[in-house]
């Protein structure tokens, strides 16, 4: 069999798969821009979760986000929060999304959810803060 090949004129037409979202194209640039700033490998990797396709952005439950916690961790999830579960403790969570029932249970618990860029800005570092996927 014969492998067809395709040409560089046609590789160049060829459509460029990222995401088209608004707040989500600022939210990759800024922690791009953060992680070169301050030289920290953790908003990079953030970011390149965050540019990944739909299908395979992460989605987690309260319930498992709250499993995987330990004392005084900033729990930061490159992707969705959903309501399903009970948060055990405050915990503070960072994510590009929550939904408004994970929103109510964190805050009726005493936690917080913040956008990576308050995370940014209150930990530039990154230090004491977990990346679940």
């Amino acid at each position: 069999m014969a492998v067809s090949r395709r040409s560089a004129k046609e590789v160049s037409k060829m459509k460029q798969r990222r995401p088209t979202n608004p707040e989500l194209i600022t939210a990759i640039g800024y922690l791009m821009k953060a992680g070169k700033q301050y030289q920290t490998p953790l908003w990079i990797t953030i970011a390149s979760f965050l540019g990944k396709s739909r299908r395979t952005r992460i989605v987690l439950n309260l319930g498992q986000v709250s499993k995987n916690l330990n004392g005084g961790e900033v729990i930061a999830v490159p992707g969705k929060v959903l309501g399903s579960g009970e948060p055990k403790e405050k915990l503070t969570i960072a994510a590009f999304k929550f939904s408004p029932r994970a929103l109510v249970k964190v805050e009726k618990a005493g936690g917080r959810c913040i956008p990576f860029s308050r995370l940014v800005e209150e930990n530039p570092r990154g230090t004491n803060v977990r990346l679940l996927r």
